[in-house]
C-alpha cells in the first residue's frame, strides 16, 4: 500500500477500470472560448457542487453541497463573465471539491478530506488507494490535463494565469473584513500591480494574501501551471456575500475586468 501510494502522489497515472462518470452525467473539465485573444489565461478549481451519481452525495445533504464546503458559491459565474469581458480562455472544474480537491497537491489530506468545516464526510472515509486513483484519474488530471494544454498552445504567446476563487464571510466565528483578496506564492509582482489597480476600480477593501496566501504543500494550480512555467500568476478571491447573484458576479467581473486591463502592459514586462 505504501508504493502504491507513493505512485499516486507523483504524477505517474494509475491505470484503473472503473468508471466514475456515468455516460449521461457532464465532464469533468468545461473549457470556454479557448482561442481567446486575451493575454489572461482564467481557471477555477471550485467551480461545481456536482457530485458523479455512483458517490450517493458523499452522504450529504443539498444544502451541505451548497455550504462553502462543497465549492465556491459564485466564483463559476465571475469567471465567465471575466471571460467574455476579456475575451479570455476559461477552465473550470466540472465536480465538486469534496469529491476531489482540483487545488490541493494528491499527498494532502484535503485532497479527498474526510471532514470539512467540521462537516464529516461519509462517502470518503476509509478509501482504498484503487477508489482515490478512480477519482484522481477522472477528476484532477483532466482538469489539469486541459490547463497544461491550454498553456501549452500559448507557448508562444504572453500569459498571465488568474485562478478565481471565492471565500466564506465567516471563518471560525470570525467575520472576514476584506471584499477581495488577490494571493500569491512565491512571486508577487503581479499581485502588487492587480491590488493598486483594484483600488482605483470601487471603495474596497483588498486582502494582501489574505484570507489564504499560496502555499506549496496547501495549494497545486498556482505552483504547478504557473510558478511551475514562470508565469506571473495570482488567485482573486472575492468574498461570497458580495456575488450572491449573476448581476453582482457581473459587476465584479467588470470590475477585476477594469483593474487587469489597468495594469496589462505593465504585468507584460514581468515575462520578460
Amino acid at each position: 500500500m505504501e508504493n502504491r501510494s507513493a505512485m499516486i502522489d507523483s504524477d505517474t497515472e494509475v491505470v484503473t477500470t472503473l468508471p466514475l462518470l456515468g455516460p449521461d452525467e457532464l465532464a469533468a473539465v468545461e473549457i470556454i472560448n479557448a482561442d481567446g485573444s486575451s493575454s489572461a489565461v482564467l481557471v477555477c478549481d471550485h467551480a461545481s457542487n456536482r457530485v458523479p451519481q455512483r458517490l450517493s452525495m458523499l452522504g450529504l445533504d443539498a444544502a451541505q453541497l451548497a455550504d462553502h464546503i462543497g465549492w465556491d458559491p459564485g466564483a463559476a459565474d465571475v469567471a465567465r463573465h471575466l471571460s467574455a469581458d476579456l475575451d479570455a480562455p476559461l477552465v473550470l472544474s466540472g465536480y465538486s471539491r469534496l469529491v476531489i480537491d482540483c487545488n490541493r497537491p494528491l499527498r494532502s489530506a484535503e485532497s479527498i478530506p474526510e471532514q470539512s468545516a467540521g462537516v464529516t464526510i461519509p462517502g470518503n472515509r476509509g478509501l482504498s488507494p484503487e477508489e482515490r486513483a478512480i477519482r484522481i484519474n477522472a477528476l484532477f488530471r483532466p482538469y489539469h490535463g486541459t490547463i497544461g494544454r491550454l498553456l501549452d498552445a500559448r507557448s508562444q504567446r504572453p500569459t498571465l494565469l488568474l485562478n478565481i476563487h471565492s471565500f466564506t464571510p465567516i471563518m471560525n466565528g470570525s467575520s472576514r473584513p476584506w471584499h477581495i483578496g488577490v494571493c500569491y506564492g512565491h512571486n508577487r509582482e503581479l499581485a502588487v500591480l492587480m491590488r493598486g489597480a483594484l483600488a482605483h476600480c470601487g471603495d474596497l477593501t483588498v486582502g494582501d494574501n489574505e484570507p489564504y496566501p499560496i502555499e506549496d504543500e496547501i495549494d497545486y494550480t498556482i505552483p504547478k501551471h504557473g510558478e511551475g512555467r514562470g508565469l506571473p500568476s495570482v488567485m482573486i478571491e472575492i468574498r461570497q456575500d458580495r456575488i450572491l447573484t449573476s448581476a453582482d458576479a457581473a459587476a465584479w467581473a467588470a470590475r477585476l475586468a477594469e483593474a487587469y486591463r489597468l495594469i496589462e502592459a505593465e504585468a507584460l514586462r514581468l515575462l520578460m
